[in-house]
Order: structure tokens, then C-alpha cells, then sequence
């Protein structure tokens, strides 16, 4: 039985959220804050400079978002993601986009349904 790309994301998504639930509540909301917000950072700023802005934090649940997005979009490890949002021809680029935007949307899902995190909820840096 073949599985549709939401159907892939999904299970693999809640693969790695589920990960995710071993860790104490303030990392679960950091790691939730950042699963909402990045899809907004993506629209506004773009794919290669919003996975460079949460690269760049350096935090550790960040990068483990980061982590987890590329193993879900097959670009493992987060360097060849974030490499790749940098030196993609257009085309190619605009797809990761789009993927990283679907993948991300189950991210923000499961956040909300599995961390508990909710999208107006703050998370102190």
C-alpha cells in the first residue's frame, strides 16, 4: 500500500515528537515554540535564513528541531539541509520549501497535541 506524502510526514513526525516527550516541560515548550513559529519565519524571511536564524541560536532543542526536520525531509544531518537551502537551483529550492512547510505543519500539529505546547504560548529564550 503506497502512502501519500502527508501520510509519510506525519508518521514521521510523530516518530521523532515522540522523542521529544523524554525531556523536561521547559525544553517539550521550547522545542513546541519553535515548531510553531518556524513556518512564519519561513514565510517572511525564507527557507535558508530561517534555518540559519535557529542554527545560529545554537540551543540545543532548537537544533534538535532542526535534527528532526531534515531526517523527516530525508536531508539528514542538519547541515545538508541547511547547505542545501543555501545552494539549491530555484526549483529545487522552492520544493524544499514546500515540503519543509508540509512537514513542519505536523510538527506544529503534534506540538500541539502530544507536547501540549499551544501557538499563543510564550517561551522565555
Amino acid at each position: 500500500m503506497q502512502q501519500t506524502r502527508e501520510q509519510k510526514f506525519a508518521a514521521a513526525v510523530f516518530e521523532r515528537i515522540s522523542g521529544v516527550t523524554g525531556l523536561a516541560q521547559a525544553e517539550k515548550d521550547k522545542y513546541g515554540s519553535m515548531a510553531h513559529q518556524l513556518p512564519v519565519l519561513i514565510r517572511t524571511a525564507g527557507l535558508a535564513q530561517a534555518l540559519a536564524f535557529v542554527d545560529a541560536r545554537r540551543e540545543p532543542v532548537m537544533q534538535r528541531l532542526l535534527d528532526d526536520l531534515a531526517i523527516v525531509l530525508g536531508r539528514a544531518p542538519r547541515a545538508d539541509l541547511i547547505r542545501l537551502s543555501r545552494d539549491a537551483p530555484l526549483a529545487d529550492y522552492m520544493r524544499l520549501t514546500q515540503d519543509a512547510l508540509a512537514a513542519l505543519l505536523w510538527f506544529k500539529r503534534f506540538a500541539q497535541s502530544v507536547l501540549d505546547v499551544t501557538p499563543d504560548q510564550k517561551v522565555e529564550p
